[in-house]
């Protein structure tokens, strides 16, 4: 998925959108080698990456700067940020300032939560030629106004609103939906009515496309377990088991092994590579 043109088609053929959350330059440069479509860079980064316990505490900085290691991790994906909380809500000098700074550092689109009282905003940043990605249903920036991480849309009157809301999204020129922590069925229809297509998290098989974060699908956080994560491996044990024999062998002088360290016959002027490619004209080069 090279652009936000590749969503509408995607859908018209029925075929599935995978989306990855992830933060970093490490974790976007494996996905970059895989068939993942889509990155989003969610403000869940004030969580995962960052030890909040809500995604209120990110700001536009922030987002920007993990947008912009992402970047370089993922080349060709097609990255999706998040715009944080209260960002898309006072002036729309600060909003727009706030869109630029994001897309800036790499982005190609923006998601916003919510659509009502922001309709114009939301209209005005997509005809200011910005892709905007919706969200909607557990809109994680309002889990005050909801009394905490819950399921949504569960009654015939809250569904209504659900899909009045996606009709808005898509309305105000919105390319595609998230649509989180609903039940399976009004994700469907709200799926079916929508011309864009609909990526779930949290609700069911229906939608266009499924989103999951980087550290959940891989196993690398015990302590969170909702309902709509797969483990797809046990990724905390895997590394929990590397550093532990790391350690080991550290103290039991194994570790490192001559191959592993320098000999100044052999390897005199050797040039040591650097973790990664640095910046050119940067220490490392000079």
């Amino acid at each position: 998925m090279k652009s936000v043109l590749d969503f509408p088609k995607a859908k018209s053929k029925n075929e599935m959108i995978s989306m990855v959350t992830c933060y970093d330059y490490t974790s976007a440069r494996l996905v970059e080698s895989t068939a993942i479509d889509c990155i989003l860079v969610g403000d869940s980064v004030a969580m995962t990456m960052h030890g909040h316990d809500s995604t209120l505490p990110a700001t536009v900085e922030m987002m920007a700067a993990h947008t912009a290691a992402v970047r370089k991790g993922a080349p060709s994906k097609f990255i999706v940020t998040d715009l944080p909380f209260l960002a898309h809500r006072g002036s729309l000098d600060r909003t727009l300032e706030a869109a630029r700074l994001i897309m800036a550092s790499g982005a190609q689109a923006l998601k916003i939560e919510g659509i009502d009282g922001s309709e114009d905003v939301f209209k005005h940043i997509v005809q200011s030629g910005v892709p905007v990605l919706g969200h909607l249903g557990l809109t994680p920036q309002s889990v005050h106004q909801f009394g905490g991480f819950k399921v949504q849309a569960t009654s015939p009157e809250a569904q209504e609103m659900l899909l009045q809301q996606a009709l808005k999204v898509e309305a105000a020129g919105a390319f595609a939906l998230v649509l989180e922590c609903v039940p399976t069925s009004i994700a469907k229809i709200v799926t079916e009515r929508l011309s864009i297509p609909t990526i779930g998290i949290g609700a069911g098989a229906g939608c266009s496309g499924q989103v999951l974060v980087f550290q959940d699908l891989l196993g690398l956080n015990r302590e969170f377990k909702p309902k709509f994560v797969r483990t797809f491996v046990d990724g905390f044990s895997m590394f929990q088991t590397a550093l532990n024999q790391f350690d080991q062998e550290v103290k039991s002088g194994t570790f490192p092994a001559a191959h592993e360290s320098f000999n100044p016959k052999v390897d005199a002027g050797a040039h040591v590579k650097p973790i990664s490619k640095p910046h050119e004209g940067s220490e490392a080069t000079q």
